[in-house]
């Protein structure tokens, strides 16, 4: 699938739990930005002007496999995953998360770390409460980071 633009840039979400998808289509459409959404046949997503959906198996990993070999460097990633965050960051893309994160080479190695000391406690049987349900005003900060990202790269781009 190509979704090539003019110094090829897309956005690329890690749609299966992406709260902020209407927001990143929205400020992707005013900056004439492709973007391709990501998620497993479990989740139902609808291809909208500018958007493209691909639906990959049910595996664990999937989407995130899938992304990976469908990045390029310039490519803005957006996901909550910090595997896959580690693994564009690696293609020289930029990547933020579903609450406007950018995630940065210099925290990886950190933010790795304690994925897998969670991922140990889980094994153990010590579960910890998910994430906090995203709030309107988290949004609109999310819509802000995106749109500041976005700016700041075409500024670049015409120097």
């Amino acid at each position: 699938m190509t979704m090539e633009k003019p110094g090829g840039r897309k956005i690329v979400v890690d749609g299966d739990a992406c709260p902020v998808k209407k927001e990143i289509a929205a400020v992707a459409r005013s900056f004439g930005v492709p973007v391709l959404m990501v998620s497993s046949f479990d989740h139902v997503l609808q291809a909208e002007e500018g958007v493209a959906v691909v639906q990959v198996d049910r595996g664990a990993d999937s989407a995130d496999l899938y992304i990976a070999n469908h990045i390029s460097a310039g490519d803005i990633v957006i996901t909550q995953d910090y595997g896959l965050a580690a693994l564009a960051l690696g293609k020289r893309c930029r990547v933020l998360s579903n609450r406007g994160q950018e995630y940065e080479d210099s925290k990886m190695d950190f933010m790795l770390e304690g994925r897998h000391a969670r991922a140990v406690e889980r094994r153990r049987g010590h579960y910890s409460k998910g994430p906090k349900a995203i709030t309107a005003e988290e949004k609109i900060l999310f819509q802000h980071k995106l749109t500041k990202l976005l700016t700041l790269l075409q500024e670049n781009v015409q120097l």
